[in-house]
């Protein structure tokens, strides 16, 4: 792997490109092709959902098909049982849909990168005193920009917040505006079923539609 911290690799892969791919349903052997679609569109976060058919099979092909820089890791995380499996296939992210302290912690003893949703500031501050990298508010579509603006005010400066939940390619812009440093992306990049092309394409719109967003930002 590298020398570099995992922690500090989450931060130069979030930097690079800000958009984490959700690959819920996707199966072992179209693993890598999606994923080496992802990293020709330019994307650097990869995350295989715990829900997903045989999911550690897939993050594991992930993990040895693609380069260091890029980051993989599992989705729908609920147990600190899941985060020893992942460090032993050598994986980099913790993702949750919640924010379980128990598994925070145990992310961060394994030194992958914990990214647990939250929705209230008490769940944030939890969430963070547990060791997260960064936080997912979850579901976005019920939140809104104005409710991210607001917990960004009272957060530690600088921490990474990552809306999830129905982001779209023109809906990046007013969350990009009221703060937020990143999105993971589910239905509108990846399906089960699409293949490469189909995925490179929604890949290719995603980066275009934050270009532009931040450009106007």
């Amino acid at each position: 792997m590298t020398d570099q911290p995992r922690p500090s690799r989450f931060s130069a892969a979030l930097a690079a490109c800000p958009l984490v791919a959700i690959l819920r349903g996707i199966t072992p052997d179209e693993a890598v092709p999606i994923g080496l679609a992802l990293v020709d569109a330019g994307f650097r976060l990869i995350e295989v959902p715990m829900n997903s058919p045989d999911p550690l099979d897939s993050i594991g092909r992930l993990r040895r098909a693609l380069p260091t820089e890029v980051l993989v890791g599992a989705g729908t995380v609920l147990d600190p049982a899941t985060v020893g499996d992942l460090a032993a296939l050598g994986a980099d992210l913790v993702i949750s849909p919640h924010a379980d302290p128990a598994v925070i912690a145990a992310a961060a003893a394994a030194g992958l990168s914990a990214v647990p949703g939250i929705f209230t500031p008490t769940e944030a501050f939890a969430a963070l005193s547990a060791g997260a990298a960064a936080l997912k508010l979850f579901p976005a579509e019920a939140g809104s920009p104005a409710q991210l603006k607001a917990m960004l005010a009272v957060l530690p400066k600088g921490t990474p917040v990552l809306p999830v939940g129905g982001i779209v390619p023109k809906g990046l812009a007013p969350w990009l505006r009221a703060g937020a440093r990143g999105f993971g992306l589910g239905s509108a990049l990846y399906r089960p079923g699409d293949g490469p092309e189909r995925v490179a394409e929604r890949a290719g719109a995603f980066r275009a539609a934050l270009a532009a967003a931040a450009a106007d930002h």
